[in-house]
């Protein structure tokens, strides 16, 4: 199957590519900054399913459909890849009660519950590093997930549509591991 795009289309995955490509810089780069081993393991993870992310847009770009799963999902390599880091994140964030609260909620369950949260500044400068690091890539994992969410209303291929959306989950799941491994460091904190 030979894609043509719009020129709209074009623009928005070309967007996303460029996007991608600075979140395999920031995760690669991060990892090496790390000072906590399970920080370095949770990037360098998110580094190559953006890899992933960025390959499959430029088949897009190229006007090539990528593989489609049995199911009819997104590619079967990312879910592969999504599993494996979904088992990575549950094994490190186990939900753990501290003063009567659960840690390792969902952000859905702590926004429902109305709850603020602030970064922690009593941190030793190894930690309040890794703070940083986290803090940078929550943020722009935040924002590349908002421009999935714009880009995906703008493509007529209910198929491309639907890989777009398994990117923005991935996305999205990559910033609930981030939140999660701020939270059970004590880095960001529910008000």
């Amino acid at each position: 199957m030979n894609l043509n795009w719009t020129n709209k289309e074009r623009t928005l995955l070309e967007d996303q590519i460029s996007h991608e490509k600075i979140c395999i810089q920031k995760y690669t780069d991060y990892a090496n900054l790390a000072s906590d081993q399970q920080l370095k393991k949770i990037f360098e993870n998110h580094a190559q399913t953006e890899q992933e992310h960025l390959n499959t847009l430029n088949q897009l770009l190229n006007g090539q459909m990528p593989q489609l799963n049995q199911q009819g999902n997104a590619m079967a390599s990312q879910a592969q890849q999504q599993q494996q880091g979904s088992t990575m994140t549950n094994q490190f964030f186990q939900p753990q009660e501290q003063g009567g609260v659960q840690v390792g909620q969902s952000n859905q369950q702590q926004q429902q519950a109305g709850e603020h949260f602030q970064l922690q500044d009593n941190l030793t400068p190894k930690q309040s590093q890794d703070q940083n690091l986290c803090n940078d890539l929550l943020m722009t994992e935040k924002y590349v997930s908002g421009t999935y969410d714009t880009a995906i209303f703008e493509f007529r291929d209910p198929q491309v549509r639907e890989i777009l959306n398994h990117i923005q989950k991935e996305e999205q799941q990559h910033g609930e591991a981030i939140f999660n491994y701020m939270q059970a460091q004590g880095m960001y904190n529910p008000q």
